[in-house]
């Protein structure tokens, strides 16, 4: 897969703008990639040194809301944690 299939979008919420403080950033990833395709992923996008890849997995399921069934859908994110004095200029505006 080419890096512009495994990098979807990135997160930007609260908790993933405070992890910048400690060189951290996340992405939604495609379902079916792996750590190591995301590491080079990123290292291709942007340019950077890549330390380490952690990744969450959501389930697709369903869901009771308003007594009536829905359904939800799943997701993955890899929280990427950049080498020291690294950063993406993407995200400094955010």
């Amino acid at each position: 897969m080419d890096y512009t299939q495994i990098l979807l979008r990135p997160v930007v919420t609260e908790k993933a703008t405070a992890l910048r403080d400690a060189n951290q950033v996340a992405f939604f990833v495609h379902p079916d990639a792996n750590k190591i395709e995301i590491k080079k992923a990123v290292e291709a996008a942007f340019s950077v040194k890549v330390v380490d890849v952690n990744v969450v997995t959501r389930k697709a399921g369903e869901k009771i809301r308003n007594r009536k069934v829905v359904h939800v859908p799943g997701w993955r994110k890899a929280y990427v944690t950049l080498a020291a004095g690294e950063k993406i200029e993407f995200f400094e505006g955010v």
